[in-house]
């Protein structure tokens, strides 16, 4: 039986004074900009990060995103995000993430998001995957 490639990456982040409400609660769409955080960490992590896309001529805006809340966070709490790349056929990038409070282990959060390939002087869609993502996955054995 063939084992079945995953790519993660896990990033730790403190919540910042600025992400809290006056009861010392995250604000709900820092939990996406955490999502973002992860997606940096792991673009960084495994080569292929948004200005590599963007030296290619494309740009990969989010299309979709999800997020179920489960526990809250509050200003000085460590949250880690753990992102998962999730193969595709489709000329898009897909992620899910898992958010854990860093001292607990509690579960807060989990979600997911779709990219998609635009022509970064155009807006044009890509149907198809970007050469050098196609070699990306291909050199990560996603192939």
């Amino acid at each position: 039986m063939e084992k079945e490639i995953q790519l993660t990456d896990s990033t730790e982040i403190v919540v910042r004074f600025n992400e809290a409400d006056p009861l010392g609660i995250v604000w709900h769409g820092h939990y996406i900009r955490y999502f973002e955080d992860g997606r940096e960490s792991f673009g960084n992590t495994h080569g292929l990060r948004y200005l590599d896309f963007y030296r290619q001529g494309v740009v990969v805006p989010v299309v979709s995103i999800q997020c179920d809340y489960k526990r809250a966070l509050r200003y000085g709490d460590s949250v880690v995000v753990e992102t998962l790349y999730q193969p595709c056929d489709a000329a898009r990038l897909e992620f899910s993430y898992r958010l854990y409070n860093a001292v607990t282990r509690e579960l807060v959060a989990t979600g997911s998001s779709v990219q998609v390939f635009l022509d970064k002087d155009t807006n044009a869609l890509q149907l198809t995957n970007p050469a050098f993502y196609e070699a990306w996955k291909t050199k990560h054995g996603l192939m």
